[in-house]
């Protein structure tokens, strides 16, 4: 016996979550909007945070910020609405809350890794269901899928990751009308439709929320702009996000992150520009990928590209050693063979990384056609 026999024997197999080391790399790996703040509003910001009264738990600041949020996500009224310390942890309450025996967590694959870890933390069972080649939902497998499990939780990125595209709106329907379905029947379950990279795409659920008292829509302001300050947020009947708040720990966002969160939905009209910005930049790197032989770029709705490559890894080494730093997926699902994922950085950051795959796409070695 040893002391690691402590821990459950699942938990024990499991791999942590790594975070690559980006010292002295152009950071194009973890979908981060690549922009700061004015100095002018970084100084505000500063002011502000040096006020916040640290000595204090969080107190009813946090009702400002629930406001706030509403107004900018135009959350309806009769929606209730939970904060996480980013969307990962909203995903662990849902599944702390749901984690009923025999309860199944679905998704499609590939998709965001941390819906199957937190399911597989709280003793869920996971389903994915594959995509079909050219990375669509298949309407027919999910929905087998959902008859077949009863989900406790189904989830939807809306666009997905790493994928970057949004899905067929009536293939969507027809997995929550599925769902829905369950429930009349005495098995419900909820869809959790996941809006992380809102403000980069051209759709949102929001409209038609209120139709599925059954569909939970969540969002962060990671992508927003904050992805330091680690605020994600969620809404749906007023009853069931009661359920989840109920499992959050109490004091889950800090002053200093509230604060923050404050600061920057006051100033919305600068992260709007930065997400335009970034949404132009995005068309412009498409563009040139399409010029570069031996690489297939998939359509994008979010901050980050797909591209597949005949060799993932020695695109991703050729890269790291030009100073930039990706993510190589290939080895996340077998429809992501030789696939790397492109953050979509500021003007000279794409400049470096469309002089640089131009170059390393010429090599023999790397060359062929995707």
């Amino acid at each position: 016996m040893s002391l690691l026999d402590v821990f459950r024997p699942d938990v024990r197999a499991m791999h942590a979550y790594v975070v690559q080391d980006a010292a002295g790399y152009i950071k194009l790996d973890a979908m981060e909007n690549p922009f700061t703040l004015p100095p002018e509003l970084q100084a505000q910001l500063g002011q502000q945070l040096g006020a916040v009264a640290l000595n204090r738990y969080p107190g009813t600041r946090i009702n400002d910020l629930h406001a706030a949020l509403r107004a900018y996500a135009h959350v309806p009224l009769e929606a209730g609405m939970v904060l996480g310390n980013g969307s990962d942890e909203l995903i662990s309450l849902l599944s702390v809350a749901c984690a009923q025996p025999g309860a199944v967590a679905l998704a499609p694959l590939p998709g965001f890794v941390m819906y199957e870890a937190f399911a597989k933390q709280t003793g869920m069972r996971f389903v994915g269901v594959p995509l079909t080649a050219d990375f669509e939902l298949d309407g027919p497998a999910m929905l087998a899928a959902v008859r077949e499990h009863s989900p406790a939780l189904t989830y939807i990125a809306y666009p997905n990751n790493p994928t970057a595209n949004l899905w067929d709106d009536d293939v969507i329907e027809q997995i929550v009308s599925a769902v829905a379905q369950n429930g009349a029947e005495g098995r419900p379950g909820l869809v959790i439709l996941d809006e992380a990279y809102q403000p980069f795409a051209s759709k949102s659920y929001l409209a038609r929320l209120a139709q599925h008292p059954h569909v939970l829509l969540m969002r962060t302001l990671s992508k927003f702009g904050l992805a330091g300050v680690r605020l994600g947020y969620m809404m749906g009947r007023k009853d069931l996000i009661e359920q989840i708040e109920k499992v959050r720990p109490p004091y889950n966002i800090s002053v200093l992150n509230t604060e923050a969160a404050l600061f920057a939905l006051a100033h919305v009209d600068e992260f709007e520009r930065q997400a335009s910005v970034i949404k132009s930049e995005r068309e412009r790197l498409l563009l040139a990928l399409s010029g570069m032989p031996g690489a297939k770029a998939f359509p994008s709705q979010a901050n980050m590209i797909l591209v597949r490559v005949a060799d993932s890894a020695a695109v991703f080494l050729a890269l790291k050693a030009r100073g930039i730093l990706i993510k190589n997926v290939a080895g996340l699902h077998s429809l992501l063979a030789n696939c790397i994922r492109l953050t979509v950085g500021s003007s000279s950051e794409n400049d470096a990384l469309i002089a640089a795959l131009t170059e390393i796409l010429r090599e023999p070695l790397i060359n062929h056609p995707a």
